[in-house]
């Protein structure tokens, strides 16, 4: 059973985990950026402890989240969504530090990270799918599908990327070029 929690988010989400921690009899540690320090997440955790920058780019701080989780007797992490919470990377960073990480297992998020080999893995469990093309594509490859298509437009959808970036509806060839250009420089 987990006894103490790193929440390693911020805001609503962190707020709901520490709720329910505590409804399990789990202390919670909240992490907080230098400008959240009086944020209401502070306020519903056990203990709060600063991440010492500014910014999201705090809570993008494996190390420093590994670091503080470790001084502070946590024996698992919680990522929430958003930030770090699709990060094989972070997942791993857990595992390798003794932390339970609370969320899919490093080589899922990783499977599931990349958008092609998700779609390929559904494919080979015979996940019912719309068309598709299950790699990366170049342009001119994207075109010819949708000459193809009988469908009214296709989605555009980066291989990296997630919460939605990275995608883009094209109804019209001719809008296409811009669409793909966007979607890649998104993820």
């Amino acid at each position: 059973m987990i006894k103490r929690l790193l929440i390693a988010n911020r805001g609503e989400i962190a707020i709901r985990i520490s709720r329910t921690a505590a409804d399990l009899g789990v202390a919670t540690i909240a992490i907080y950026a230098a400008d959240d320090h009086l944020s209401l997440h502070t306020r519903h955790a056990d203990e709060s402890v600063s991440l010492e920058t500014q910014g999201v780019a705090a809570y993008l701080n494996i190390e420093r989240i590994i670091q503080i989780a470790k001084k502070t007797g946590c024996d698992a992490v919680h990522p929430g969504y958003g930030f770090l919470s699709e990060s094989a990377e972070f997942a791993q960073a857990c595992e390798d530090a003794d932390l339970i990480y609370v969320g899919p297992a490093p080589a899922t998020l990783k499977q599931f990270g990349d958008k092609a080999a998700a779609r390929s893995l559904a494919e080979q469990c015979e996940v019912p799918v719309l068309p598709g093309i299950s790699r990366a594509v170049s342009s001119a490859e994207a075109k010819e599908f949708m000459q193809q298509s009988e469908s009214r437009g296709i989605m555009l959808k980066a291989i990296a990327g997630g919460g939605g970036r990275g995608m883009r509806p094209v109804l019209n060839a001719s809008e296409l070029d811009e669409a793909f250009a966007r979607a890649s420089s998104e993820a």
